[in-house]
């Protein structure tokens, strides 16, 4: 296939405005930032339908957090996930995916597209609302909900290409509890089920790749295998579709198309670590986009805080995007205080993560004056450093203005050893 005039092809030949900005942003040196594109280690989330602020995912990068809005059938109201999405954009969210499946998906998408910030979205659900029924979607349509989708200045779609028929005889010949949890995994099953034929994403994946390269959008490989509970994660789909994705990822970068990975779901905390590095193998190190990883399944209601654990640990193994879990995952459409939850909860994992990847680095300046601050009893410098300092000053004050906190009060350790022990000096040195 012939590498179109892609940001890719760009990047063979220069540093393009889109890759000094992330390198600014990133602290990165451009020729480097631009070489990392080129090779598809970093993904930059920014159509160039619609000026917006623009993100860049992968190799030298922050890891950024996404955050899931949307309508449903049963709950549609267009307003409130505007303000979801306001919402986590304010608490720290780097990009948005609008699941929308309820109402004028057309007229909702346009109306998020309008906040500052990436968008993205996963085309099957508005064919299925417009075929009427999933076993009536055809290529043909698909199709039509992806160009139109990037038309519209969408950044990245999540495309369940991996969701083949190999990967389907997998699924039967090692059945799992949960079957597929992957809403738009379940899609394509159902249409293969139907009609006996390959996935039209896969058998038509060239096509695909000349729409996206012509459009600029990043393509998001969809983890449509991903195991829904612990004891699927040792399953064969899973594996199977991996080794897919990996296929898919080359001839991805080789047509000038930037792509990420998605993975894996629900896997033990012991499994994490494994699976991430297994996958950046897989695809030659292309930036991966998880959800959690859910690490117990029975955290129902602090599903957030399960993701956090597993979101930590598979960014110190290499994971660059985590998308939110909301307290209500598993449980209902979130509110807006689920996503402002969720949301702060996977920034701080991500920011865990960070600090993992790289101990030494720019990340670890602000963990040491927290450190100082805390030792001054300087509560001020505390809740500016806070990532969340306005929470912090909230709890603070719930006992009254008061010297040390609460807790320890006229016995407080630091007062305590402060005069009888000299801080350590922590002011980075100077190289030679």
């Amino acid at each position: 296939m012939c590498v179109m005039h892609s940001l890719i092809h760009e990047c063979l030949h220069g540093v393009p405005s889109e890759v000094e900005t992330i390198a600014r942003d990133e602290g990165l040196v451009p020729r480097q930032a631009a070489r990392a594109v080129a090779r598809g280690r970093i993904a930059v989330l920014a159509n160039p339908v619609r000026p917006h602020r623009i993100a860049a995912v992968g190799e030298g990068c922050r890891v950024k957090v996404n955050v899931n809005i949307g309508t449903s059938g049963q709950r549609c109201d267009p307003v409130l996930e505007m303000e979801k999405g306001r919402a986590a954009l304010a608490e720290g969210a780097d990009a948005l995916m609008d699941l929308s499946t309820g109402g004028d998906l057309q007229a909702i998408r346009k109306e998020i597209l309008t906040l500052d910030a990436p968008v993205g979205t996963v085309p099957i659900y508005e064919a299925v609302r417009r075929a009427g029924n999933v076993t009536d979607v055809d290529a043909d349509l698909l199709f039509r909900v992806i160009r139109e989708h990037c038309k519209q200045g969408v950044d990245f779609l999540t495309l369940h290409c991996g969701v083949n028929l190999q990967a389907l005889d997998a699924l039967k010949s090692d059945p799992r509890i949960m079957g597929v949890v992957s809403r738009g995994g379940s899609f394509h099953v159902a249409m293969m089920l139907s009609s006996g034929e390959e996935n039209p994403l896969y058998a038509e994946f060239d096509y695909l790749l000349e729409i996206l390269a012509d459009t600029g959008v990043v393509i998001s490989l969809g983890d449509g295998m991903r195991p829904g509970c612990m004891q699927d994660a040792e399953r064969h789909a899973k594996a199977t579709e991996y080794l897919t994705l990996g296929r898919l990822a080359k001839r991805s970068l080789d047509a000038g198309v930037q792509r990420m990975i998605e993975g894996p779901g629900h896997i033990p905390i012991t499994q994490v670590g494994y699976n991430v590095k297994m996958i950046k193998e897989l695809t030659d190190d292309a930036p991966l986009y998880l959800l959690g990883p859910l690490v117990t399944d029975i955290g129902a209601g602090y599903d957030h805080v399960v993701g956090a654990i597993g979101g930590a640990i598979a960014c110190m193994n290499g994971a660059d995007f985590l998308c939110m879990v909301s307290p209500s995952e598993h449980l209902a459409l979130p509110d807006v205080q689920d996503i402002i939850e969720g949301t702060r909860v996977a920034c701080l994992s991500a920011h865990i993560g960070d600090l993992a990847r790289d101990p030494k680095g720019h990340y670890m300046q602000r963990e040491v004056q927290m450190a100082e601050a805390r030792r001054r009893l300087d509560w001020d410098e505390q809740f500016k450093l806070a990532l969340f300092g306005e929470r912090a000053k909230a709890v603070h004050v719930r006992d009254g203005e008061t010297e040390t906190c609460s807790m320890c009060g006229d016995l407080c350790a630091l007062k305590i050893v402060d005069k009888l022990l000299p801080a350590p000096d922590v002011t980075p040195k100077k190289e030679e």
